[in-house]
């Protein structure tokens, strides 16, 4: 038996997690810590933490204020700007401390791989948003939130059931997410080329 079909189970969560904080952090650690809490799931030692009440109790109060706060425009964009200070070291701690009790190393990639992944998520959910807010009416905005609640609630629920078919697509999310943001930086030069060629004043005629 090799050590990824050994570990599956626990590298499928470690993804889930680090992938799922990326969109809505104070969501996974609750919904975590409530899973661990009834035994449903088996956390290592290093996050043991999670399943605390107290830590259960402030990630459940910080996800209420979270679901509200995503919904409205430009309060989520503001939100998601200080959040990609937490978001992404998050998601590196918590990949990494589902994996750790497997050696450094693995731990240690485990954190790479975590905090690449939830910067990815984090920043391409962060400029689907900016994108959806430019539109005057705020049902998008709302539809969108809630497709990604959702996503998330699936995609732990998932990881769990069946973690070979999460890992499998989420690495087809992964290179869809690359293509989407190559196409966002593209969408961003355009708009900065075309802002500047406005604000350039026309050369007078001698």
């Amino acid at each position: 038996m090799t050590w990824l079909q050994q570990h599956l189970a626990e590298l499928a969560m470690a993804l889930a997690m680090a992938w799922g904080v990326g969109l809505r952090l104070y969501l996974v650690v609750f919904a975590v810590g409530v899973l661990a809490r009834f035994d449903v799931i088996s956390l290592p030692d290093t996050l043991s933490i999670l399943a605390n009440p107290v830590v259960i109790g402030a990630a459940g109060l910080m996800a209420f204020v979270e679901f509200f706060a995503d919904k409205l425009p430009w309060i989520d964009t503001a939100w998601d700007a200080v959040h990609t200070f937490l978001r992404i070291p998050a998601g590196a701690a918590l990949a990494a401390g589902m994996l750790g009790d497997t050696g450094e190393g693995v731990a240690m990639a485990a954190a790479l791989i975590g905090g690449t992944l939830a910067a990815g998520t984090h920043f391409g959910k962060a400029g689907a948003r900016a994108g959806v807010n430019t539109s005057p009416e705020p049902f998008s905005n709302v539809a969108l939130s809630l497709a990604e609640d959702s996503l998330v609630v699936a995609g732990l629920a998932l990881a769990i059931t069946h973690p070979l078919l999460f890992v499998a697509l989420l690495l087809v999310f992964v290179v869809l997410l690359v293509l989407a943001l190559r196409w966002l930086v593209r969408s961003l030069r355009r708009l900065i080329a075309a802002l500047s060629r406005r604000s350039t004043p026309p050369k007078a005629v001698r």
